[in-house]
């Protein structure tokens, strides 16, 4: 078994580093933003006036990367050569993702809102796999900022328990056309704001805890009886996370998203990729923590005596070091399995290492972000660096990405016998 990455992979790699230092960087460093990067990246980020959601400035030129990014071939890497990607695979992204947080905070990839050059692009997959022929017309204009479909799955009483939801859809007929009238309520309906359209979960039928008798459905994000009734303002701001509310939205046929009842797997389809790619991007960062606390106990003397000669700093950098190793194995094995099966069996055979990976990656870099901040002292607390900044963003992560026990819930029941291969 060769563990060595494939020299075509490495070599994109560095045609990724010189498009970012020939096209990024200088973006990065022009018109003063890297504000929204160094010590004022909150501030500058944030337009705490206007209920706390980001600033026009900050995601237009999130917008303008991409757009550099899309031209030279790049931001759809990971999506079909039929919607103008390279059939990128879960590995490769994997791999990307973590060289690409390793480097630190940057315009290249943002850990914050899954900004980057090489887009992670669930949207893309559940549109060309579940979408009709009008949806997935959708697919160009949702990578180039024309749509952009939010997604509707947790509420305010249910969490990570989407099989409990209270949206509820029933067929309904107005003026003449047929269709469906949704009611409910659903939280962390991320990028609302500027949303066309909703991906929104909703039971048709069944039983709470059903995992069938749910379905989806594309909402046009103006239709009536659409309200975002508040933003969520988070320990790491700004917010795009509101609760919205769905009041007698009529909506036709034509908005199904896939298949009556079985909108879960539409779920599962955004979750698995999106999961395994947040999972190299926390590794990344987890490095990029664990090789700056290295360098930095090199260089810095108190008393006369590099901080790299006490054990005390040696030990738990040994410990991190040494958990990245085995993590970014484990990752990279999960990635390539998944790129051999089909969704089905993602799902019913590997939906375990997947949530393993998650939960891992997320605690690893909560953990070396904190002993960075140790390590640098005084400065490792202050915003002058990224770390504090890293350990927000991933200690959310622990809690809301499915959370970790939740997670942990997903590789008890493989463990145990009650999920997995024959369980549904």
């Amino acid at each position: 078994m060769d563990f060595n990455l494939p020299a075509d992979l490495v070599s994109y790699l560095d045609e990724l580093d010189r498009f970012i230092a020939r096209e990024i960087k200088p973006l990065e460093e022009a018109d003063d933003n890297i504000r929204f990067f160094d010590h004022r990246r909150e501030w500058a980020r944030t337009d705490f006036e206007n209920g706390g959601l980001p600033r026009h400035e900050w995601e237009a030129l999130l917008r303008k990367a991409k757009n550099l990014a899309d031209a030279a071939g790049h931001l759809r890497f990971a999506i079909p050569k039929r919607y103008g990607g390279k059939d990128g695979s879960n590995l490769w992204m994997a791999v990307i993702r973590e060289h690409f947080a390793s480097k630190g905070l940057g315009l290249h990839n943002d850990l914050q809102n899954e900004h980057s050059i090489v887009g992670n692009l669930p949207i893309v997959t559940m549109l060309d796999r579940y979408g009709t022929d009008d949806q997935k017309a959708m697919i160009d204009g949702s990578i180039t900022g024309k749509f952009r479909i939010t997604f509707g799955l947790t509420e305010p009483d249910h969490g990570s328990d989407a099989t409990h939801m209270e949206t509820k859809a029933v067929q309904a007929t107005r003026d003449n056309v047929k269709g469906w009238i949704i009611n409910g309520q659903k939280m962390w309906t991320t990028g609302m704001h500027v949303a066309t359209h909703c991906a929104l979960f909703a039971r048709t039928s069944g039983n709470d805890g059903d995992a069938r008798g749910i379905t989806c459905f594309l909402v046009p994000a103006g239709s009536e009886g659409v309200k975002v009734e508040e933003y969520m303002w988070t320990f790491n701001m700004p917010t795009d996370h509101p609760r919205v509310s769905f009041t007698d939205v009529f909506v036709p046929e034509d908005a199904l998203f896939g298949e009556v009842g079985r909108g879960l797997s539409l779920a599962q389809c955004f979750v698995h990729e999106n999961r395994i790619r947040q999972a190299a991007s926390s590794l990344g960062a987890a490095v990029y923590c664990i090789n700056e606390s290295v360098k930095y106990a090199r260089e810095r003397k108190p008393f006369g005596k590099a901080l790299a000669e006490n054990q005390a700093i040696q030990w738990p950098l040994v410990e991190l070091a040494t958990q990245a190793e085995m993590l970014r194995l484990l990752i990279r094995k999960t990635a390539w399995e998944m790129d051999q099966l089909t969704q089905a069996q993602v799902e019913h055979t590997l939906s375990d290492r997947v949530s393993m990976c998650n939960y891992w990656a997320n605690r690893l870099c909560c953990e070396a972000a904190d002993r960075a901040m140790q390590v640098h002292g005084g400065m490792g607390y202050s915003r002058h660096k990224p770390f504090e900044h890293i350990y927000r963003h991933h200690r959310r992560y622990r809690i809301t990405e499915g959370s970790e026990e939740i997670q942990k819930r997903k590789v008890a029941g493989f463990l145990f016998g009650y999920m997995g291969a024959g369980k549904h």
